[in-house]
């Protein structure tokens, strides 16, 4: 995995801010890992939200997922919501294909 590639998405990640709180998710702790197979095409990034029921964490899980896949270096991003009342709905609905 590379690291250059990590910390790319994690930037990326930087510009998406809470909607209630106005503050970087990246800065909040919202992002609990992101991982990078060894090819550098495809990225896990599991989200947790501030509280089980928030409402705006498939919006930032959606803009995360986006935000990742606009790098060169990314062909896939997956996101996983834990800790939330609906995370699989959620992770469903935003890595579903098109």
């Amino acid at each position: 995995m590379s690291e250059e590639t990590k910390q790319k998405i994690q930037d990326k990640l930087s510009r998406i801010a809470d909607p209630h709180m106005g503050v970087s998710i990246v800065e909040m702790g919202l992002i609990k890992d992101i991982d990078v197979d060894d090819d550098n095409k495809f990225a896990k990034i599991v989200i947790t939200p501030t509280n089980p029921g928030c409402m705006s964490i498939a919006n930032i899980a959606m803009a995360a997922k986006l935000e990742a896949e606009k790098l060169d270096e990314i062909d896939k991003a997956e996101i996983e919501v834990v800790d939330h009342m609906m995370a699989d709905t959620i992770n469903e609905m935003v890595n579903k294909e098109e």
